[in-house]
């Protein structure tokens, strides 16, 4: 309960510095507050992809029921923040390149993980032997990391309209009041993720 108060409160304080306290960009204008849900949902994704393989290679280790049921939580919750991903993204580029959608190395690398992510869960849900199904779907959960650093990698390795990394440089090319909403918007993500992993291990 705990958590999930402070996860809704740290949702609230982000739409408070998203979509007021936090003035428009030069070049983007309104459409950077997407960027406040975009970047820490793909973060986030990347983290229940991890959570995924790791758990799916313990579980075809140890056989531990608690490997598996955190590979499956892992990947619903991945899936969430994958939807969310490509939602916000989508949103973002319609003002900024034109369009919706485009086949971009980033864009695309990460539809691909998307479904991925369905493949693994409809997978789960054949009418097998609990421990055979477990197994099939424990060696496609580990081809999910290997994914992760493809789309992470994807606007450095191809040509790409998708920009590079905000934070991770050198030269960070946000700052200021953009900076700490970006920074909430981690918070407040890690917070939503963390609660409905926690759920959905539970269940």
């Amino acid at each position: 309960r705990i958590l999930g108060l402070l996860a809704l409160a740290s949702t609230a304080l982000l739409v408070l510095y998203g979509l007021v306290v936090s003035p428009a960009d030069v070049e983007m204008d309104d459409a950077v507050r997407l960027m406040y849900v975009h970047v820490p949902s793909a973060t986030y994704l990347y983290v229940g992809c991890f959570l995924t393989t790791v758990a799916s290679g313990l579980w075809l280790w140890k056989r531990t029921a608690g490997w598996d049921a955190l590979a499956e939580a892992g990947a619903e919750v991945g899936l969430v923040f994958a939807v969310v991903t490509l939602g916000t993204g989508s949103l973002w580029g319609r003002p900024t390149w034109g369009t919706y959608w485009t086949w971009d190395a980033r864009l695309t690398s990460t539809a691909v993980l998307t479904a991925l992510l369905v493949g693994y869960l409809a997978l789960r849900r054949l009418d097998l032997d609990p421990d055979a199904r477990s197994s099939r779907a424990a060696v496609l959960g580990l081809l999910l990391v290997p994914n992760v650093v493809i789309v992470n990698r994807s606007v450095e390795w191809w040509r790409s309209i998708h920009q590079d990394s905000t934070l991770a440089r050198l030269d960070p090319t946000i700052e200021g009041d953009m900076l700490v909403a970006l920074m909430v918007g981690f918070l407040a993500m890690a917070l939503v993720f963390t609660w409905l992993l926690v759920h959905r291990f539970r269940v």
